[in-house]
């Protein structure tokens, strides 16, 4: 982030991946509300953008690069952006996403150091992306199943920012390639504090718990444990289930510090606003031995 005046302040961010879906249209999408989310974690607005590819135009027809750019592009007009360029190479593999410059006020942005004990933590996106694509891509479900998984990717994060500025949230952060722990445990580190995850309470997108038992885990679940190592206790929960939770998320959601006298409020606008899920998943408790505590 950078000030530019005493009023105004940009952010700007970037993030691209190769596909983690068939269709090219569809990875577009992806890509592009992946890309936005950290704008939206910050409490920023999107206003411009660069297309970022990768693209082996030697072997592919430029059809299929159009459509992940038609798919990036649909996003992006949905968040209020616009596309000022971009630049691409040629590259053995597809890779697409976007450079991102928001606007905030300087006084006014999130950060995931400010969470409070007694805060109460909230998810509005579901875990499991990374298994259920991860699933798809070595055949164990036909692509067919992964429509709720799609939608939920496809998602922007822009509704679950306005309600965390409306209840003003202690600390917000997205949840993507270091997992629910592992983003918990930023925030928890960054905000002094410890956090406590209600492991129940987490919202799993259909069979991703059972995909993962049969071996539908991505690599990055054991490094994201391996980095936190004892600051995380997860006594009498599932090693499975742990790990699914540490698992790699694409365009996930929102985990929000909120008041615990607003956390009831911030749920009711999060479902009216029609946020892929809105959860109370645990609580902010003061500094302990560990920074993430699971309970069973």
């Amino acid at each position: 982030m950078y000030r530019l005046r005493p009023d105004l302040a940009i952010v700007q961010t970037t993030d691209f991946f190769p596909p983690i879906v068939d269709d090219p249209f569809t990875f577009g999408q992806i890509a592009a509300a992946n890309s936005l989310s950290d704008c939206y974690a910050m409490g920023a607005k999107p206003v411009t953008c660069l297309n970022i590819v990768g693209f082996p135009d030697k072997d592919l027809p430029i059809e299929i690069l159009n459509q992940i750019l038609a798919g990036g592009a649909d996003k992006i007009t949905e968040a209020g952006a616009v596309i000022l360029g971009g630049h691409s190479v040629r590259d053995a593999e597809i890779k697409y996403g976007l450079a991102v410059t928001g606007v905030v006020h300087p006084d006014q942005f999130f950060t995931n150091a400010g969470a409070k004990p007694g805060d109460r933590l909230i998810l509005t996106k579901p875990i499991g992306s990374g298994v259920m694509t991860g699933a798809a891509r070595s055949g164990k479900i036909p692509a067919s199943d992964l429509a709720e998984t799609i939608a939920i990717m496809i998602e922007l994060n822009a509704a679950a920012a306005d309600v965390a500025r409306a209840v003003g949230a202690h600390a917000v952060t997205d949840v993507t390639g270091f997992g629910l722990v592992g983003h918990a445990w930023e925030m928890a580190d960054a905000s002094g504090v410890t956090i406590e995850i209600n492991v129940p309470a987490v919202p799993l997108i259909g069979p991703t718990l059972q995909l993962a038992r049969a071996g539908a885990l991505t690599r990055t679940h054991k490094s994201t444990l391996d980095f936190i190592g004892e600051r995380c206790r997860a006594d009498g929960v599932d090693d499975v289930l742990v790990g699914v939770l540490a698992d790699a998320q694409t365009s996930g959601g929102l985990l929000l510090a909120v008041a615990a006298d607003r956390a009831a409020e911030a749920i009711d606008r999060l479902k009216a606003a029609k946020t892929p899920c809105a959860v109370e998943i645990g609580q902010i408790t003061a500094e302990g031995q560990a920074a993430i505590v699971l309970r069973p």
